[in-house]
């Protein structure tokens, strides 16, 4: 039958797609009057606050991992990091990240809370105050480093993000790529135009269904 768009934002061709997520967050939740339970997008989506809502919601956020680059850092099932010679880290302290959200310490387990005779080669150690990480402890930020992205559930609710792709396949044919006006307003009315367009026509099709299968009973 076909996908229908719910919200859109249009955003300057030399920003990235983050940015984006939190109005269309916003608009969808207005347009459904309801929270939706899962989410999916690809992997320039990948931060905590995208798997908040869902994490919230009891649901997921099918999005691949992507570590831009940082090292991965082993965590148990209650996501507690390890340290690099296989130890759990020791929980210090919670604290408000600059980042924005809830942090909680972890420090060297052969250190804290109390020293051990074992010693390591780190030279934090050395300095006497071993190794510390401070990770995103909010909801998101857990479901962000332990969710099973092998589940069915995952690839179930990922394979749904083909919609999209089919959606910017009939955007492309209406032009989208190459607008025919240059202030960033009018750009925008004529993507809300063109999404519009292609709601209706899927909204057409389910009423020909419809209808066919109203004449058939």
């Amino acid at each position: 039958m076909g996908e229908v768009v719910l919200a859109e934002y249009t955003q300057p061709f030399n920003e990235n797609d983050l940015p984006s997520f939190r109005p269309l967050y916003q608009r969808t939740v207005a347009a459904l009057e309801g929270v939706p339970t899962h989410l999916t997008a690809d992997a320039a989506f990948d931060a905590w606050y995208v798997y908040e809502p869902a994490a919230c919601q009891g649901g997921i956020a099918a999005v691949p991992k992507n570590q831009h680059g940082h090292p991965v850092f082993p965590r148990d099932p209650a996501g507690v990091p390890r340290w690099p010679m296989g130890l759990r880290m020791h929980p210090a302290f919670q604290l408000a990240h600059t980042y924005g959200y809830r942090a909680q310490r972890f420090c060297c387990p052969l250190l804290h809370p109390v020293a051990t005779a074992e010693h390591c080669d780190h030279p934090q150690f050395a300095k006497g105050k071993g190794c510390t990480k401070d990770v995103n402890w909010e909801r998101g930020g857990l479901m962000r480093v332990q969710l099973d992205r092998s589940s069915p559930l995952y690839q179930a609710i990922y394979t749904q993000r083909t919609g999209c792709e089919r959606i910017n396949s009939q955007a492309k044919e209406l032009g989208i790529e190459q607008p025919k006006v240059h202030n960033g307003q009018s750009v925008a009315n004529l993507n809300t135009l063109m999404y519009v367009i292609i709601t209706v026509r899927a909204l057409d099709r389910v009423k020909s269904i419809n209808k066919g299968l109203l004449q058939m009973s």
